[in-house]
């Protein structure tokens, strides 16, 4: 198994999955992919514990890589919270929010703090990490890489764009990790990023955002799980609807499908930022700024792992076939969360809204997963007027929220990054 980028139309630099993962970027600004999708073993199993469940999914992507002995010791330190599938009345929520910091993240960025740590130590090498963030990734990221040895962490996210309980997770911590509040969009802390790994002065960068091989693996996991529990329970294989901003959670679902997860069809929820629906219906796609909205961390006008897709699906006619995305507004967010808690008295937040949104406009007569990314506490602005409750927070999330904040404001200039 070799990794190359999406820009690579020759694939004449093949990687493994740990230089994929150090390197993070490809030098020609693309992402790395898989040199093929390898089939669902018979060996991936409900029967297992979920880190060994990972493990085996995950074993063929490391095959003849440096990390592949050490793989199953890396899922059982990354994935020591649970995977919950609830069942609603109408539908099954996919909640990703128990890990350390109450989001989807964690997956991800656990699995990478720990296999980059390994590699590091191993190489007697050091890293420094740069993530952009829109909401959840920076205070996964940080959670997982503090105190991490051999790495540095330096989080960028937008002024005034991301909730209270999001900003004090993201600022929260000291040691290896510094955060920057940019002048700007999501758009343009992600800008700043992929600037400087392309700058030939700098080295010894690399990325844990979702453009980052090793993010994306562990999210396909669970759409592997959930997809198999669903049918276990139902007999049926499910539409996955999963919130969408930076496209890598449903990357790791199309992934999931690919190699053989039970999964009928997935379906992305978008906010505002219409980039991607208005892509699947004229043909034309086009990037664009962000529009801020009530689901801060699907912001995102001009989404990275859409190279991965355009990979995947190297046709508009197969993009059609296979992705399906809806837009839905602040309005309908709202609606939404109030309508949810009255009739189930289940609590939503923002993302997860979109996601129930567009079940119950287009597929509340088929067998669906709706997933649910971050737990509805870190958005209790939003949130609590809407129920007339106060959202209890998690232990772990209450403990960050309540810590000093330290953070440095920049403009949209990489360079003051290192200054």
């Amino acid at each position: 198994m070799y990794y190359y980028s999406t820009r690579d139309k020759n694939r004449d630099i093949k990687l493994t999955a740990s230089q994929a993962i150090l390197k993070g970027l490809a030098a020609d600004g693309g992402l790395f992919v898989p040199s093929q999708l390898p089939t669902l073993s018979k060996s991936v199993s409900l029967e297992l514990d979920y880190p060994t469940f990972a493990y085996e999914t995950l074993k063929p992507f490391f095959e003849d890589d440096e990390l592949l002995d050490e793989l199953l010791d890396i899922c059982k330190g990354a994935f020591n919270f649970p995977v919950e599938l609830r069942e609603l009345k109408d539908t099954s929520v996919l909640e990703l929010f128990h890990g350390p910091t109450s989001a989807f993240k964690d997956f991800g960025a656990r699995f990478l703090s720990f296999s980059m740590e390994k590699l590091l130590v191993k190489k007697g090498e050091k890293l420094c990490i740069l993530v952009a963030t829109s909401g959840d990734t920076g205070g996964a990221v940080a959670s997982a890489f503090h105190k991490r040895q051999n790495l540095s962490v330096k989080v960028l996210f937008p002024k005034g764009r991301v909730a209270e309980r999001q900003r004090r997770q993201l600022t929260c911590w000291d040691d290896n990790i510094s955060s920057y509040e940019v002048r700007g969009s999501f758009d343009d802390c992600q800008r700043m990023v992929k600037s400087a790994f392309v700058d030939p002065e700098l080295k010894n960068l690399s990325s844990a955002n979702s453009i980052n091989l090793g993010r994306l693996l562990p999210q396909m996991v669970y759409y592997v799980y959930a997809s198999m529990l669903y049918q276990k329970r139902c007999g049926k294989k499910p539409v996955i609807i999963v919130p969408s901003g930076n496209v890598g959670n449903c990357t790791g679902a199309f992934w999931a499908k690919a190699i053989g997860a039970p999964i009928e069809r997935i379906v992305l929820a978008v906010n505002a930022n219409t980039t991607i629906p208005e892509y699947l219906s004229s043909g034309e796609y086009r990037p664009r700024d962000s529009v801020k909205t009530l689901a801060n961390a699907m912001d995102v006008g001009a989404p990275s792992n859409m190279e991965r897709l355009f990979n995947l699906f190297d046709s508009y006619e197969k993009m059609k076939e296979n992705v399906t995305a809806y837009s839905v507004s602040d309005e309908e967010i709202k609606k939404t969360i109030k309508d949810e808690y009255a009739k189930e008295g289940y609590v939503l937040c923002p993302h997860t809204a979109c996601a129930e949104r567009v079940r119950l406009d287009h597929f509340n007569s088929e067998p669906t997963i709706i997933v649910s990314t971050a737990h509805p506490a870190k958005f209790e602005t939003v949130v609590e007027p809407l129920i007339n409750k106060t959202v209890e927070m998690p232990p772990a999330l209450a403990k960050l929220v309540n810590m000093p904040s330290t953070f440095t404001e920049i403009g949209t200039d990489y360079k003051e990054l290192f200054k």
